[in-house]
């Protein structure tokens, strides 16, 4: 969203990767299809310090992609909190599987492989932060089942808000129009207020009053 040299400057003056992140990134690159799908190092450094701050006990992370960004909020867990990251591919389970394993976190986070709208009914606990990065048509089908289990104050940060400035095209293509409706609902939504931030692809950024 932003031009490259600004972006390498960001980048420049973002902390740096631990190596474990930093392997995650190259292989993603590596090993898949779209590896603009991960988080990568600003989006993730930003989520590390979102949970950082909040110290949560319960996150809940709707799309695992390779696991990048669960390793990044797993690092603000309280020390008995646990991260349910949830991906439906099955083809992405051994890298993140691999990945979590090697994380000083791996007690910490659970991957639960399946249909995001089918298992978060089944979580019984009080969530403080859920990251949404998932099927985009479904993103406020998410939203809904996802706010009733979250705390007071909890957070809320859904991903590709912009979706690469389509949001402001004439004719928008199905997943836009989701990503609208969506975008929509929340500004309108007086349970929560939120700021949308510019970010790589664009985060929702909401917080439950």
């Amino acid at each position: 969203m932003i031009e490259p040299d600004l972006e390498k400057y960001a980048e420049d003056h973002t902390s740096d990767e631990d190596n474990l992140l930093y392997d995650l990134n190259r292989k993603t690159n590596l090993r898949t299809t779209l590896p603009r799908m991960i988080s990568g190092k600003i989006q993730g450094k930003f989520l590390e310090l979102i949970s950082k701050i909040a110290n949560p006990r319960i996150i809940l992370e709707i799309g695992s992609f390779t696991g990048y960004s669960a390793l990044c909020l797993a690092k603000g867990l309280a020390e008995d909190g646990i991260l349910y990251t949830i991906e439906s591919n099955v083809e992405l389970e051994k890298i993140i599987l691999d990945h979590i394993s090697k994380s000083e976190n791996e007690s910490k986070i659970k991957l639960i492989m399946g249909n995001a709208l089918d298992i978060i009914p089944k979580i019984d606990e009080t969530i403080d932060i859920v990251f949404i990065d998932a099927n985009k048509k479904e993103y406020l089908s998410y939203y809904n089942l996802v706010l009733p289990k979250l705390s007071k104050g909890g957070l809320i940060i859904a991903d590709n808000v912009l979706w690469s400035g389509k949001v402001t095209d004439q004719n928008p293509d199905t997943d836009t129009k989701s990503l609208l409706e969506f975008n929509t609902h929340i500004k309108n939504d007086k349970r929560v207020e939120q700021v949308m931030l510019s970010i790589r692809d664009g985060l929702l950024f909401i917080r439950k009053l």
